[in-house]
């Protein structure tokens, strides 16, 4: 059963969207048209024509994980999602890092996506219409931030439900065009893509399979995006569960077909030089073979960066949200909209957020390096924190409710989700532990002092907090605001039990 639910005083919108809504919320937060044409195909030097079986071994170790947010989000459908988890699994401390390091990466994804959406849509405007300046990217970005913004200040049933729509689309424009690439390949088909056959020379058989598997892990980050609209959902333990588990597991085999797909269609033994642009890549096969249907794969990819960046978005004001209202932020970040239950102030300062980083970055290098910056910052911190969440999950069975604990689901899978996590970790943070694994370059290289600054603000943050005001770490840990009061470590030394 769920923890005590309830809430005192005004807050989120109670029952305000279903299963659909937050289950695209996840899927859009994954960015799969976005995905599929840029991140599964990073794997594709290691893996070449084994890339599908890559994507299958990735998609099972993200379930470990998905298993377990799914479990964690089940017993606490709170706002502060991955935080609270982590308060209340490990400690209420780790919880407050957690969500200080979970609200940076996602109030960066928005200028992340909208970069992308930037520079996407100048280039294949200048290739179509040269006359069109191929370095005018911003007012697209921009035009994408006001879109967003304007999402989330009419509150969650608009911003999710158009998230739901962008989501219909761009699933089923890929799905289309993966049918017609399995058709036209007749009869080059074969599953021998889903074994080592077609790994390329310079990393033959199992090890460039599962070489490639941790660049193809990056792409399923953002299923648990879910899990801070629980306190705005109908049914949120029974409805958190289901769309965070489901949308890693739908959207995992959508890479896998899609991915297959490709892989058949333009050989598994030249796979290897398949990449992001170019003749040998989504667009460009689909101009070289498919005539105009390149246009819907284009819309596909700009949709998934509008949508993958209004989810992220509703994360990161949900995750400040939970945050403010127990005043380890600053309280404006608790603010709603009288009328529409929106937490405004948390749109105002992603929207700012977003615009200052977008534009910044991107005039202070060029909008591909900003995006692979603000990448490679995120995916470090992203997944520091599943990390961090699959311990947490043991914690919280171990420690909370132990005649509920399934060893597999609560301990191996949490275990195994760590063990899948960590070679992604040092590949995002260019930690050259693996063979596959290569330095970063500056600036990119940059990612690393910044992410490590971020986080010993939030250790300063919460050396003062439980200097000063102790209480309010240990509250990190509470589900709802009606539960009983919690322990104050600072007066009685008491730990959570």
């Amino acid at each position: 059963m769920p923890e005590k639910s309830g809430q005192a005083g005004p807050g989120l919108r109670r029952e305000a969207v279903g299963l659909r809504e937050v289950l695209f919320q996840s899927i859009t937060a994954m960015a799969p048209a976005a995905a599929v044409a840029a991140s599964v195909p990073s794997g594709a030097a290691f893996a070449g024509g084994g890339l599908p079986l890559s994507v299958l071994i990735a998609l099972v170790a993200c379930l470990f994980t998905a298993s377990c947010v799914a479990d964690l989000a089940r017993h606490m459908p709170a706002a502060g999602s991955v935080a609270t988890y982590t308060a209340q699994g490990l400690h209420p401390a780790v919880g407050f890092l957690v969500g200080w390091g979970y609200v940076f990466v996602q109030a960066l994804v928005p200028p992340l996506l909208l970069l992308q959406l930037g520079f996407t849509t100048a280039g294949t405007l200048h290739d179509e219409w040269p006359s069109y300046p191929g370095d005018l990217w911003w007012p697209w970005a921009l035009a994408g931030a006001v879109i967003i913004a304007a999402a989330g200040y009419f509150g969650v049933r608009a911003s999710a439900r158009f998230g739901t729509v962008l989501g219909v689309f761009e699933v089923a424009v890929l799905l289309v065009f993966a049918v017609l690439l399995i058709v036209k390949a007749g009869g080059h088909n074969t599953l021998s893509v889903f074994g080592t056959a077609h790994t390329p020379v310079d990393h033959k058989g199992l090890s460039g399979v599962f070489a490639g598997s941790v660049y193809t892990v990056l792409a399923f980050s953002g299923f648990e995006a879910a899990a801070p609209l629980a306190e705005e959902t109908k049914d949120p333990g029974r409805t958190m569960h289901r769309a965070v588990l489901g949308s890693a597991l739908a959207i995992g085999l959508f890479y896998v077909l899609t991915t297959y797909a490709m892989t058949v269609f333009f050989g598994p033994d030249r796979f290897a030089g398949f990449g992001t642009s170019g003749a040998a890549s989504w667009e460009g096969v689909a101009r070289a073979s498919f005539g105009l249907f390149w246009v819907l794969v284009f819309l596909a990819v700009v949709n998934s960066t509008i949508a993958n960046a209004n989810a992220s978005a509703n994360v990161s004001t949900r995750t400040a949200f939970a945050l403010g209202r127990i005043g380890v932020f600053p309280r404006p970040f608790a603010h709603l909209h009288p009328v529409r239950l929106s937490p405004v102030a948390g749109v105002a300062v992603q929207f700012a957020v977003a615009v200052a980083v977008m534009l910044g970055l991107g005039f202070g290098y060029d909008p591909q390096t900003a995006f692979l910056l603000l990448a490679t910052m995120i995916v470090t911190v992203v997944i520091g924190v599943y990390i961090v969440t699959n311990a947490s999950c043991a914690g919280y069975f171990l420690r909370r409710r132990r005649a509920e604990l399934r060893p597999v689901r609560h301990l191996l899978f949490p275990l195994l989700g760590i063990v899948a996590f960590v070679p992604a970790l040092c590949t995002a943070a260019g930690l050259p532990v693996f063979d596959f694994v290569s330095e970063l370059t500056a600036p990119v290289s940059y990612a690393g002092p910044v992410v490590g600054l971020w986080l010993l603000a939030g250790v300063l943050v919460l050396a003062v907090l439980a200097k000063r005001h102790p209480g309010r770490i240990a509250e990190t840990a509470r589900v709802h605001l009606d539960d009983e009061p919690l322990p104050d470590p600072g007066k009685s030394g008491a730990q959570l039990q």
